[in-house]
């Protein structure tokens, strides 16, 4: 009998669940990107801060042969993750110089590492997804990677990553082809912005391994060796990368077994403790002294092996204790000491470093927190979540305001670090330029005391001495920075500039040259070079630096003064007052000399 045409067909029950589903997902996950905007509001009136000049495209960087550059050249970029500087490439391409723009692509980037986070925890039918990716959204420690614009590649890679996670899981409960590729592709876009997301595959075995109790070797292994090949190959090429081309080696990266096995008992405890608690968080924090002949430094190693064995003995009652040690430590493998890391030079923990690794035990704190707050009324259980997550998001939009510009970063960071002696320094820096020598010198000096002989702040010391006119002094320090660092060129240029001041050209410009050799494409040792050259009464070599100078940076107004008197010295007027002309176009603080000429 023919069903009355007013009657639900049979699939319409099947669609009503699945509809009110994907509305709530929807508007959870509005929510999730609407709390993300407001817990880092302040960051969007952030500045550049510390390195970031080395990640927003550098001007050479900026036209296509750049780009090709990017994916072709190690040592173009800070870190060969190419993928993360094509996006660095095309956000210059919408923000120009204007730091809300990159902090706001940090910040959406954030939500969506945290909005896949939820969807790969609902895959694994991990209770409390969604609160867990609400934490980990608005958990301070994750404002080092998110108000720092730098670390896009911890939110990019993150995002990426655990949208690969998401496209495998969706692969293994139906193995369609279509969600291996997806997988593979966005896993692949992950390592080529960070190679830490090498830990993906072997998390995702992790988390296989506890949903099923066992792992089959055809079907769960065999379609992420692919993925474990290619994040252990580029994570191998990162580390020659850190220390060919960034320096992690020498001295400071010395560390022997015992010193390396200390670390990476530690380190867990100390994320851990700031996990929990995340009260005094510092950009840089103290560089911990290793001694292996301290007995107390190996209670840590001491704890994390008994922890371990404890979560071991009781997996066949409960996996997810040590399912989430296992997590825990393996993401942070890369940053426990047993590799070189070129920021060890300045501590061995940091907060951006356990931005992935901090995602495990925040799945198990919200697991276990859903659970112990199910037998509560549905306002009460309400009331505890929402005060929980608005003390973090509190946190959160407090530690972003000391992102707000250099000067608050680097002495928020001294007030909770003295002995950083890179914040001394970098403030220093930005005092001189400020017109503040005095203030600078003082943090030199601190600097100084901290880190003796450091050949960086021998320099900048001779910068602000030759600035004072004691030009002596200056060259003191300048010589004892370029014996401890032969590879600087800006401490040659200027050891350059001021034995050219004190009438020594013939030896100034070895150290031009020698700038030049270690860095060719600094405009002001080209212009420096000139100056000399011109004052040996080699006008037309000068001419030729001045010329180089310009072709490396078309705004630099002194060399384009320097080539304007050269030119007027050897006869050539007319172009001599055209770069003139122009040099005044660029700082129009410059007398006019048709102004000033006789009528």
């Amino acid at each position: 009998m023919p069903r009355p045409a007013s009657a639900p067909s049979s699939a319409s029950p099947a669609r009503g669940p699945d509809a009110a589903a994907s509305l709530a997902t929807l508007l959870l996950a509005a929510g999730l990107l609407l709390a993300v905007l407001a817990a880092y509001l302040p960051a969007l009136r952030g500045g550049f801060i510390w390195n970031d000049a080395e990640y927003v495209t550098a001007p050479h960087l900026r036209g296509w042969d750049g780009l090709g550059a990017i994916w072709t050249a190690p040592g173009a970029t800070e870190q060969y993750y190419p993928l993360l500087h094509t996006a660095f490439w095309l956000e210059h391409r919408l923000w120009g110089d204007w730091p809300a723009g990159y902090h706001l692509t940090s910040i959406v980037q954030h939500a969506l590492a945290a909005l896949f986070f939820a969807l790969v925890l609902r895959r694994l039918a991990v209770p409390g997804a969604w609160l867990a990716a609400f934490i980990f959204a608005l958990h301070p420690v994750a404002v080092e990677s998110v108000a720092w614009i730098s670390e896009q590649k911890n939110t990019l890679s993150a995002a990426l990553g655990l949208a690969a996670a998401w496209a495998y899981l969706r692969f293994d409960g139906g193995r369609r082809g279509r969600d291996y590729i997806l997988a593979s592709v966005l896993f692949l876009a992950a390592l080529l912005s960070k190679s830490t997301a090498a830990v993906i595959p072997p998390a995702l075995l992790v988390a296989l391994w506890w949903r099923r109790g066992r792992l089959d070797g055809r079907g769960d292994v065999l379609p992420l060796l692919p993925w474990l090949a290619a994040g252990a190959g580029f994570g191998l090429f990162t580390a020659w990368v850190e220390r060919r081309f960034i320096g992690a080696d020498g001295p400071e990266f010395a560390l022997d077994a015992a010193q390396r096995l200390l670390l990476a008992g530690r380190i867990p405890w100390f994320y851990l403790g700031k996990l929990a608690w995340p009260a005094d968080l510092v950009f840089i924090y103290p560089r911990w002294t290793v001694d292996a002949g301290a007995a107390w430094q190996w209670l840590f190693p001491a704890a994390t092996a008994a922890v371990v064995a404890a979560c071991f003995r009781l997996r066949d009652r409960t996996r997810a204790p040590l399912a989430t040690a296992l997590l825990f430590g393996g993401m942070l493998f890369p940053v426990l000491g047993f590799l070189n890391v070129y920021a060890f030079i300045y501590s061995f923990v940091a907060d951006h470093w356990q931005y992935l690794p901090m995602l495990a035990p925040i799945a198990l704190a919200a697991a276990l927190l859903s659970r112990g707050l199910a037998p509560l009324p549905g306002a009460a259980r309400g009331a505890v979540i929402l005060g929980l997550l608005a003390v973090l998001a509190t946190l959160s939009w407090r530690q972003c305001g000391r992102y707000r510009d250099l000067e608050t970063f680097y002495r928020e960071l001294i007030a909770a670090n003295p002995a950083c002696w890179m914040a001394h320094h970098n403030l220093a820096t930005l005092l001189r330029e400020t017109g503040r020598r005095d203030e600078a010198r003082t943090h030199l000096e601190e600097a100084l005391a901290l880190r003796p002989e450091l050949p960086r702040t021998l320099h900048s010391l001779a910068i602000i001495a030759r600035e004072d006119g004691q030009r002596e002094r200056a060259l003191e320090l300048d010589r004892r920075a370029v014996a401890l660092d032969p590879g600087s060129a800006k401490a040659h240029d200027h050891l350059g500039v001021i034995l050219r001041e004190l009438g020594r050209p013939a030896e100034a410009l070895r150290h031009h040259e020698r700038a030049l050799e270690l860095d060719p494409g600094s405009a002001d040792a080209w212009n420096h070079a000139g100056m000399t050259l011109r004052d040996l009464g080699r006008d037309e070599d000068a001419l030729r630096r001045f010329d180089r100078a310009l072709a490396l940076s078309p705004g630099l107004v002194a060399a384009r003064l320097n080539l304007a008197l050269t030119l007027s010295r050897i006869g050539r007027g007319d172009e001599a007052m055209e770069h003139y002309r122009e040099a005044r176009r660029l700082d129009p603080r410059l007398p006019d000399p048709e102004a000033a000429a006789p009528r």
